[in-house]
């Protein structure tokens, strides 16, 4: 039996195929790793001292329904974390509906866009934030901001927070 031989500019060529083709999937796949990573975020270059970013927006709610779907007292879990409630709760926003301005200081809380997008205006971002299906949007101290759907469809919205329960605040504060 004998052995099949490639000659050797046909091999180079080969070897420069496979290089090449192994070079494409590994910049496509950091392409795509890099977007997912910043997704829904401020872009590094326009991050701004809270207060000089977008101004304030709305201040009264706007086409948003608002659902506490679960809130446990942390003081009576296992943590007893005295004076916090953990709350989930469900956000639908029509299209040209507005979560009014309102700041995190005092409030730690999650995002996620189950579907739609949406558009964040905060405080420390020099531009609009656009949220997409999927995203997830941390709102910690220094975050003060208003959501607006710009879309076409409803959006749906899951928020999960630290609710202070010291503070007299509604339980559907935004």
């Amino acid at each position: 039996m004998q052995a099949s031989r490639q000659h050797p500019i046909a091999a180079r060529h080969a070897l420069r195929r496979v290089a090449l083709t192994t070079a494409i999937a590994a910049i496509g796949a950091l392409s795509f790793v890099a977007t997912v990573a910043v997704a829904g975020e401020c872009p590094a270059d326009k991050r701004v001292a809270d207060g000089q970013g977008q101004m304030p927006g709305p201040t009264a709610p706007k086409d948003v329904t608002d659902v506490v779907r679960a809130m446990t007292d942390l003081s009576k879990e296992p943590l007893a974390l005295k004076g916090r409630t953990f709350r989930l709760r469900e956000l639908q926003m029509k299209p040209g509906g507005i979560v009014p301005w309102h700041s995190h200081n005092e409030r730690p809380a999650m995002i996620y866009i189950v579907s739609g997008e949406v558009v964040e205006y905060a405080s420390s971002c020099a531009v609009p934030i656009v949220h997409r299906a999927g995203d997830v949007a941390p709102e910690k101290n220094g975050t003060s901001h208003w959501w607006k759907n710009t879309g076409s469809t409803t959006a749906v919205l899951i928020s999960v927070d630290l609710f202070p329960n010291q503070m007299q605040m509604d339980e559907h504060e935004m």
